[in-house]
């Protein structure tokens, strides 16, 4: 049986708008196993973001629990959730993210910076993360100078660079035509099957070609996993 990486019980986060309170979540169980590629769907306003920056560290519960490589997060300070972020967690967003002012080498390279890690040793591992992902040959361009594709190649090659169990993406092919979409989920899932965990909440229904499990949500709950 595959080991648990994340387990996840009566999770409920709610937001107060006014006199209102909005349940983003509402009582989540969930349990990820190790190297497994998972994929969120369901539409705005359905907690799967929530669901993804809740599991990343970057926001707290209203309430529940959440294990992550034998760690709870949930009860976790703000500096033990920084070091979990920087050690567990690779992001991959949208809308890329990356620095504008800097070269692809540098945007992989800079997170590392807050790990202390020499400069010689940054720059040779955003070197080589730059040529796993197809960037050979664009590893001094930046962000202006590469398509979307290759914009969220850099994204994924920085979100590699501490060697993280688990890959969060949100929306990943979400401003992507269809062909560079099509390969950034074989990226993905290239990623998976060398031994990595990926999570992926979308709209985006070519996902669950790639994904070993789906979870549908709506309302804050999930409603069907398969």
């Amino acid at each position: 049986m595959a080991t648990s990486l994340v387990r996840v019980t009566g999770l409920r986060k709610t937001y107060q708008m006014g006199r209102q309170a909005v349940h983003a979540l509402d009582g989540v169980d969930l349990e990820m196993a190790d190297k497994s590629f998972w994929a969120v769907m369901g539409p705005s306003g359905s907690g799967k973001s929530t669901l993804l920056h809740l599991l990343g560290g970057l926001d707290r519960p209203t309430s529940g629990q959440i294990d992550v490589g034998g760690q709870s997060i949930a009860v976790m300070d703000e500096n033990a959730l920084a070091a979990y972020r920087r050690r567990t967690i690779g992001f991959v967003f949208q809308s890329f993210n990356l620095i504008s002012s800097l070269s692809a080498l540098d945007n992989v390279a800079f997170p590392m910076r807050f790990a202390r890690v020499p400069r010689r040793q940054r720059r040779a591992r955003a070197y080589e993360l730059l040529h796993r992902v197809g960037l050979g040959d664009r590893i001094y361009h930046k962000p202006t100078e590469l398509s979307g594709g290759q914009q969220q190649r850099v994204a994924i090659a920085r979100a590699l660079v501490n060697d993280p169990q688990l890959i969060l993406a949100d929306e990943p092919t979400g401003n992507l035509d269809s062909a560079s979409g099509d390969d950034i989920l074989r990226l993905l899932a290239e990623l998976n099957e060398s031994g990595r965990s990926v999570l992926i909440v979308t709209h985006d229904a070519r996902v669950m070609g790639y994904a070993s499990h789906t979870v549908q949500m709506l309302d804050g709950r999930i409603v069907n996993s398969s």
